[in-house]
C-alpha cells in the first residue's frame, strides 16, 4: 500500500486501468477504445483484483461514452468502501452513437460531469477526479481549482488531480490547489516521463502511471506479424500512439522491448511483472495503472506484488540497456 500524494488516501501500489472494458467507441472515424469487450468477464476481472489487493480503480467518464464507470460501478458496488475510485472528465460523448464529440473544459461542465459519473458507478462519491485534457492552457485549468475546491467540500469527490504529460500543468494543479493531489501520465520503462516526476517528488503528488505496459507492447505477446482490428486504437493509431503503426507492433519498439527483456526477468518475473516492478523501483511515488479485460491479465499483473520493485542490480542494468536501447 502507499498513500496517494497528499490526500492521505491509501491505495494498493497496483492499480486497474479501465480503459479497454470500455469497450468500442470513436471520435468521427479514429477508434479510442481496444475492441470488442465481454462484460461479463470485466466484471469477473475487476472483482478478483479486489481478491488479489488491488484498491484502486481508474476509468473516465468517455471511455465507451459511459460504459467503462457502469461496468466498475456495478462490479464494485458490494465493496465500495473497500475500493479508491479514480475516474476522469473534459470529454463530451454521445452514448447513442459511442461517439467522443469534442471537449468543455467550463467550469460549468465540470459540475453536470461530477453528477453524470456519480450516477454511472453508482456512488455518492467520486475519491480522485483528474481533468482529461492534457494540454489545455493552464490559464484555463486553473479556472477550474475553485470549482473542485467546491466539490471536495461538498463530499462529492475527495481529492483531484489533472491527467497530462506536461510538467508545467501539473505544477499549476499541485500549486494551486489544497486538495490537487496527483497527476496521471504515460510512463513505462520505454516512455520515460522524468520531468513530471520530479513535479510529484517536488509537491507530494502521487505518480499514477498511464500506459505502465506500453499499449500491450511489455505483455510480450505482441511480434511483427501481429495485427489489430479497425476498432482498436491500436489498430488505426492516432499520431500520439507511435508503439503501433498500420495496424501492427512498430518493429523499432519491439527490439527494445527484446533487448530489455533479460533484464526485467532476471529473477523469475514475467516481461510484464519485471515493467511493473521497474516502476516501482524507480520512485515510491509511483502507482501504475495497466489495462485489464480478463482474469488472467489480473492474475499476473497482481503476481507483481509478491516481487515489489526490481533489486538494486537489476534496476541498474535495465537503465543502462534503456540509455543504449531508447537512444
Amino acid at each position: 500500500m502507499r498513500t496517494l500524494g497528499r490526500s492521505g488516501i491509501e491505495v494498493s501500489d497496483l492499480g486497474f486501468g479501465c480503459w479497454a472494458i470500455g469497450g468500442p467507441f470513436w471520435r468521427d472515424e479514429q477508434p479510442l477504445g481496444w475492441g470488442e469487450v465481454d462484460d461479463e468477464e470485466s466484471a469477473r476481472a475487476l472483482r478478483r483484483a479486489v481478491e488479489l489487493g488491488v484498491t484502486f480503480f481508474d476509468t473516465a467518464d468517455v471511455y465507451g461514452t459511459g460504459h467503462s464507470e457502469e461496468v466498475v460501478g456495478r462490479a464494485l458496488r458490494t465493496v465500495r468502501d473497500e475500493v479508491v475510485i479514480a475516474t476522469k472528465w473534459g470529454n463530451t460523448f454521445d452514448p447513442a452513437t459511442r461517439q467522443a464529440t469534442g471537449t468543455d473544459a467550463s467550469p460549468g461542465y465540470l459540475t453536470k460531469a461530477v453528477e453524470g459519473s456519480l450516477r454511472r458507478l453508482g456512488t455518492d462519491r467520486i475519491d480522485l477526479y483528474q481533468l482529461h485534457l492534457g494540454d489545455l492552457p493552464i490559464a484555463q485549468g486553473l479556472e477550474l481549482v475553485h470549482t473542485l475546491e467546491e466539490l471536495v467540500a461538498a463530499g462529492k469527490i475527495r481529492a483531484y488531480g489533472w491527467s497530462t504529460d506536461l510538467a508545467d500543468r501539473a505544477t499549476a494543479f499541485a500549486t494551486a490547489g489544497t486538495h490537487a493531489t496527483s497527476v496521471q501520465h504515460a510512463f513505462s520503462v520505454l516512455e520515460d516521463s522524468q520531468a513530471v516526476l520530479d513535479v510529484c517528488e517536488k509537491f507530494d503528488l502521487a505518480s499514477i502511471n498511464r500506459g505502465p505496459l506500453a499499449m500491450g507492447l511489455l505483455t510480450g505477446k505482441y511480434t511483427e506479424s501481429s495485427t489489430l482490428g479497425p476498432d482498436d486504437v491500436r489498430g488505426i493509431a492516432p499520431q500520439w500512439l507511435s508503439f503501433f503503426r498500420d495496424g501492427r507492433p512498430a518493429p523499432e519498439w519491439l527490439a527494445r522491448v527484446a533487448a530489455l527483456r533479460d533484464a526485467l526477468t532476471a529473477d523469475g518475473r514475467t516481461l510484464v511483472q519485471g515493467a511493473l516492478g521497474y516502476l516501482w523501483a524507480r520512485s515510491g511515488r509511483t502507482v501504475p495503472i495497466p489495462g485489464c479485460r480478463t482474469v488472467a491479465q489480473v492474475e499476473e499483473n497482481a503476481g507483481a506484488l509478491a516481487y515489489g520493485p526490481l533489486p538494486a542490480d537489476a534496476y541498474a542494468e535495465v537503465e543502462r540497456l534503456r540509455t543504449t536501447a531508447l537512444s
